[in-house]
């Protein structure tokens, strides 16, 4: 008896389950959602190819590396901080202890710090050890001085954000004005003032400035490429997915040696187990 009446609440379940998807169905043929400028003008991320991808991806590149880490410095970290990275690490990228040393102590923002003598809040210039400090004092701060938008850490935007890389590279060179189609379609759609257009952003409105106005905005060393904005964009993701994952190169090489192991183990356990049965196999079909 417990049972059937089991069954049957199982079955009465079930079956408002199905009424309940047969409405919604019917309902969303009858009166379609209506189209939504995010949904007709939103991009996907452009592709890009960088030396960090695949399986077999490294950071071998670091000239440009060390070109995204230049336009870091100069452009984005007046705004965005990269506070899961320290000054050491830039040794990954190929700057050597001095360089680092160097770089840390002339850093535009000081790290905050306590007077020995006070025990006042101070500041002090970084050190190797450090890790990037932000360039605000505060979320407020930080808010207060961006129209109350909250720039993100750059830490781990690549993995933050759908799309990765290109999704940080399409961004970067996707600013432009908005087409006479959309306002046509979409009048209300407008960009408000503080806001920027952009298509690769989700509500196509994004309260970023372009950071990369002008191709030459950083000036690159003898023999680098022409800095243009697309180059530019390119070099600064490069550096944002070594910032997110700076042992990538070695996460892949650990992964080839794994696969490696495990195929010579999965061989030898097959030609193990053809030896053990072969005997009882054989005494089974003389029986």
């Amino acid at each position: 008896m417990v049972r059937i009446i089991g069954f049957l609440v199982g079955l009465g379940f079930a079956g408002v389950l199905l009424i309940s998807m047969i409405v919604n169905l019917v309902g969303y043929f009858q009166s379609p959602p209506e189209p939504t400028a995010e949904h007709e003008f939103h991009l996907h991320p452009k592709e890009l190819h960088l030396a960090s991808d695949g399986p077999f991806g490294n950071f071998k590149d670091t000239a440009q590396l060390q070109r995204g880490f230049q336009i870091y410095k100069e452009v984005c970290s007046g705004c965005h901080s990269l506070n899961r990275v320290a000054f050491r690490d830039l040794t990954g990228i190929g700057y050597n202890e001095g360089q680092v040393k160097t770089i840390a102590s002339e850093w535009a923002t000081e790290v905050p710090s306590i007077n020995p003598e006070t025990g006042e809040p101070a500041t002090r210039k970084a050190t190797p050890a450090d890790h990037f400090p932000s360039p605000y004092a505060n979320e407020t701060a930080a808010r207060a001085a961006n129209n109350n938008a909250l720039p993100p850490d750059l830490s781990l935007i690549v993995k933050a954000r759908e799309g990765g890389a290109p999704y940080v590279y399409s961004i970067l060179t996707g600013y432009q004005e908005q087409p006479a189609e959309l306002l046509k379609k979409f009048p209300a759609a407008k960009t408000p003032p503080g806001l920027h257009y952009n298509p690769y952003f989700a509500n196509l409105n994004i309260a970023m400035p372009q950071p990369l106005v002008s191709d030459g905005q950083v000036t690159y060393g003898p023999g680098n490429p022409k800095p243009t904005v697309d180059q530019m964009a390119k070099d600064i993701s490069a550096f944002l997915v070594w910032a997110a994952e700076p042992k990538l190169a070695v996460r892949h090489q650990y992964g080839i040696v794994v696969l490696i192991f495990l195929l010579i183990a999965t061989t030898l356990g097959f030609l193990s187990y053809q030896n053990i049965w072969a005997g009882v196999k054989g005494k089974k079909a003389a029986a």
